[in-house]
């Protein structure tokens, strides 16, 4: 099969990518190379890939010959209130329209990466994919505005498309701003770790191959239109995070603590029964062997440099 992956030099993106290309498939990498974080770290993480530099907002996407879009591409981060929320519409909203006209003129599946941002403060735990969302970040609102696109093409024009809600995923390649790269870079340098609120904060931590595995069998099975929560199996705080990573690492963790970040939700916790009944997935890899995987990862980097 012969498919696009957009944000292909992005975390998740560049282990799609890799993960297609390594199961014998065509992949059509496609990247804008935003400077959100250092192109270098993105340039890094799509070394093996041969990467079309394309702006979505701007560039049309050729569909020609393809069978399927993964759409990963956008500007991430809770931390979008201000000026910035206008890079917000026009890399998720404008972006997002674009691509899904093109993919619904060509007849082409797209598998959409949304975020349990879209959420908010969650009316309920685990929360399922039929609860109101409420994103209480302008990040979440674009997210959940491009999933009302997606929703309008398909009513309009017949889109053939499914929408994943992403639960906090980590592992190697991370990107530099989340919090468990910050964690495993500041206790392999021994420098402090900044801690933004009290450390209870809960999420459903995904690590990145299970992720990667649902949503390529989202692009293979699910039924059109769908919506389906991908998060890992076990809910942990902040501070359960950091002493597993202890553990894991047997060095302690100097924290600075900072006023919790406006638009950061208190807790993420998926009702994945949907994903698990419909397409047989579900999260294996334990926090323990996830951080284990990321620490090792951050440990030979700072050795290199």
């Amino acid at each position: 099969m012969r498919y696009v992956v957009t944000g292909a030099a992005g975390f998740i993106g560049s282990h799609l990518a890799e993960s297609l290309v390594a199961e014998g498939h065509e992949v059509v990498a496609a990247d804008c190379f935003t400077d959100y974080y250092d192109t270098a770290l993105k340039e890094e993480n799509a070394r093996a890939l041969e990467v079309q530099r394309i702006d979505l907002a701007e560039e049309n996407l050729d569909l020609d010959g393809v069978d399927g879009v993964f759409h990963l591409a956008a500007q991430p981060g809770v931390r979008s209130f201000g000026d910035v929320f206008d890079v917000y519409v026009r890399d998720n909203l404008v972006a997002s329209r674009r691509v899904f006209e093109a993919a619904a003129q060509a007849g082409v599946r797209v598998v959409f990466s949304s975020s349990s941002s879209v959420y908010g403060d969650a009316e309920r735990y685990p929360t399922s994919e039929e609860t109101e969302p409420r994103p209480i970040s302008p990040y979440g609102i674009t997210k959940y505005g491009s999933e009302q696109l997606a929703y309008a093409y398909a009513r309009a024009f017949g889109l053939d498309v499914v929408v994943l809600r992403y639960f906090t995923f980590y592992g190697p390649r991370q990107r530099p701003d989340m919090a468990f790269a910050r964690m495993v870079d500041a206790l392999a340098r021994g420098v402090p770790f900044e801690l933004y609120g009290d450390g209870l904060q809960s999420r459903a931590f995904t690590y990145v191959t299970d992720g990667v595995e649902a949503t390529v069998t989202a692009m293979e099975r699910a039924p059109a239109g769908r919506v389906y929560n991908v998060g890992g199996g076990a809910e942990a705080t902040m501070r359960d995070a950091i002493a597993t990573l202890e553990r894991v690492a047997g060095r302690t963790l100097e924290l600075a603590q900072l006023l919790a970040a406006k638009g950061d939700v208190r807790r993420t916790a998926p009702d994945t029964s949907r994903v698990e009944q419909e397409l047989g997935w579900r999260a294996t890899t334990a926090l323990e062997d996830g951080l284990s995987a990321q620490w090792e990862w951050a440990v030979s980097r700072v050795a290199a440099r």
